[in-house]
């Protein structure tokens, strides 16, 4: 019986999506991506990052700028988880009154490449999604 190059696509992405989702310990539930999951998941992550690969080094009130619906408090919790995951670094500088830069680390420029692609199929898909709200709002309400 011969394969077709979709049905080898298949039997890929099924070991890809076994490989991921592998708990990283046996009966921990804790796969590598629920871990980054858990620090990355938020609505402002990618965002930070995003502007951060794009400007490359960015005061705090300069970012708050970019991203203007975030809140003091959330660019600050996030920022910190970004640092955490070693994903953006901080810079103080000695100066009055301080002076403070974000940059993307190594490992984070190596998921800018990814949050581009994510990016690009919003964009690329918005209409469809928007489409699709629509629509499932109309069968909700027909329920009611």
């Amino acid at each position: 019986m011969e394969r077709t190059n979709i049905e080898y696509q298949g039997v890929s992405m099924e070991k890809k999506i076994e490989k991921v989702l592998e708990e990283k310990e046996e009966g921990s539930g804790a796969c590598a991506l629920h871990e980054f999951l858990n620090h990355f998941g938020d609505k402002w992550s990618m965002l930070i990052v995003l502007h951060l690969g794009h400007a490359g080094k960015l005061r705090f009130n300069e970012l708050k700028k970019r991203i203007q619906l975030i809140s003091q408090r959330m660019l600050t919790v996030t920022l910190r988880s970004l640092e955490m995951d070693g994903l953006v670094s901080r810079k103080v500088y000695a100066e009055i009154p301080p002076r403070v830069e974000y940059q993307l680390t190594p490992l984070g420029k190596s998921l800018l490449e990814l949050m581009t692609v994510f990016g690009e199929w919003a964009n690329q898909h918005a209409d469809e999604i928007m489409e699709a709200r629509k629509q499932f709002q109309k069968r909700q309400k027909a329920k009611k």
